[in-house]
């Protein structure tokens, strides 16, 4: 999961690109990169970190241009640590290419054999975005005669990567001298809309909250397999360049990775988080009788929508029994064990007047490895509740994700190969409830009937793509995040035991 933005100005737009990230920050915190183009040059600057820390003032100054792309990353392939791996990617041909892009492919390590052996490219990080702007720019060289390039020449480009790339893939580029490409894969997994500015700016972004907080107003969303180009006079050209796409969004946007305020696919975020509250709240009546419950208490931050309209439903009161710290950073990255436990304490302080005495229902949007949970269970305990409650917004997470969000292994998945009792006892709670897929999917698909489906594949272990088998899997675990930290002493590789919105 990461976030993206691409822009076509009449102005200078490194200032609004940065703006752009920081709101897309929640979607990664490990590195950040922009790029603009002035005349046919091309103008770059990354690093490891938030959008404040990498960019500042000399580094604005030297991102001149009127065009320009902007990348937050969230590593779920490759190496965490190394500067290189931050986006965006460049190649000088043809034209001088520079692409950012969120998702993950899951035939990367065969694409780089035929890169090196067919296309003669050459791949120098395990990165699989450079693998992805190494096709995309074969393919582009391919299309193309002359120093012209036209529309079609694009959409003939995208049209092949699509016949070669799979996995789940939004992205944006930079054709020096030409303009800005975005497209989405043909499922449409990772989201991916459009804007215009008041004063004709162009904005392709991964949410629509990137759009409305720079004064941008939500045209459309990029249609799954759609490539859309914005030539530099600011024109939009817009095609579909798949053969048979089908959208189908990742659910676990909806649960937990898009912000609030963001309308994905039509669907608004926050009133998906609702429905899932309303849809828990009757599975919460099957398991624990509300008059047992004295208190519903949210997890922060994501799962506050669905707490209060199941503390609504169930009239009972909803009360704030955590406060966050907000400036210990997002635990996307926190390899060791030992401090991920310790982040969660950090992170989180117990309001002991609302646990004392009583028997509260904890709800979180999502309970991945289990080890969070367990610790904020043991949280309420020491604050003196009589007894604690879990309720889970999401659906147990039996099965590995491997399009963009980095979940562990299926043996480091609390809820794999285990019944919810089970569950329950490694957690500690008195009664853990967990989200119907069923459920789920009909609480969030009901707000646009006109998608197909969704890739809910951690949930329910159906990959939308249709190519992934457990060999896939294992392969594709072997790539994730290593930890090259020299600082880290664990030989864990995975990212996140329950992620908390920033």
């Amino acid at each position: 999961m990461c976030g993206i933005v691409g822009v076509v100005s009449q102005g200078p737009v490194n200032q609004l690109i940065y703006d752009a990230l920081l709101l897309l920050q929640h979607r990664g915190q490990d590195a950040a990169g922009i790029v603009t183009q002035q005349g046919r040059k091309v103008y770059m600057h990354k690093a490891k970190g938030m959008v404040r820390d990498v960019f500042r003032t000399r580094n604005m100054r030297a991102l001149p241009g009127n065009v320009g792309l902007g990348q937050v990353r969230y590593p779920t392939a490759g190496n965490a640590y190394s500067e290189e791996e931050a986006q965006p990617f460049y190649v000088n041909a043809p034209f001088g290419i520079t692409l950012a892009h969120n998702g993950n492919l899951t035939n990367a390590q065969a694409l780089k054999t035929e890169l090196f052996t067919a296309d003669h490219r050459h791949i120098n990080t395990e990165s699989d975005t450079e693998v992805l702007v190494n096709v995309f720019a074969h393919e582009l060289e391919r299309t193309t005669r002359g120093v012209q390039l036209s529309p079609q020449d694009v959409f003939a480009a995208v049209a092949n990567v699509h016949r070669r790339v799979r996995g789940s893939y939004a992205v944006v580029a930079l054709v020096a001298g030409h303009g800005l490409v975005a497209f989405r894969d043909p499922f449409g997994i990772r989201p991916l809309c459009v804007g215009r500015g008041p004063d004709g700016t162009v904005m392709v972004a991964s949410e629509s909250v990137a759009l409305e907080g720079t004064n941008h107003r939500f045209e459309r969303n990029v249609a799954p397999g759609e490539c859309v180009f914005v030539d530099l006079q600011g024109k939009v050209h817009a095609a579909q360049c798949a053969e048979a796409p089908k959208l189908s969004p990742c659910i676990f946007e909806f649960v937990y990775l898009a912000r609030p305020d963001s309308v994905l696919d039509g669907i608004s975020v926050y009133q998906a988080r609702l429905n899932l509250g309303e849809t828990l709240a009757k599975r919460v009546i099957s398991t624990v009788p509300p008059h047992e419950i004295d208190v519903v208490i949210p997890i922060p931050e994501s799962s506050r929508p669905s707490a209060m309209q199941l503390a609504q439903l169930l009239g009972i009161p909803y009360r704030e029994g955590f406060v966050k710290n907000r400036y210990v950073g997002r635990t996307f990255i926190m390899p060791g064990q030992a401090v991920r436990k310790r982040s969660v304490r950090q992170k989180l302080n117990a309001i002991g007047s609302e646990f004392k005495g009583r028997n509260v229902l904890l709800v979180d949007d999502s309970i991945v490895r289990g080890t969070t949970s367990r610790e904020i269970v043991q949280m309420a305990r020491d604050a003196g509740a009589r007894k604690v409650y879990m309720a889970s917004a999401a659906p147990p997470v039996r099965f590995p994700n491997v399009y963009g969000i980095d979940m562990p292994t299926p043996s480091e998945l609390v809820a794999h190969g285990r019944t919810v009792e089970q569950v329950r006892e490694l957690i500690g709670c008195d009664a853990l409830i967990y989200q119907d897929v069923d459920g789920m999917k009909n609480a969030i698909g009901k707000l646009n009937p006109q998608i197909d489906g969704f890739d809910a594949s951690c949930f329910d272990g159906v990959y939308v793509t249709g190519d992934i088998n457990p060999e896939d899997i294992a392969r594709i675990n072997e790539a994730r995040v290593g930890q090259e930290d020299p600082l880290d002493v664990t030989t864990s590789r995975l990212s996140i035991p329950n992620p908390q919105e920033a």
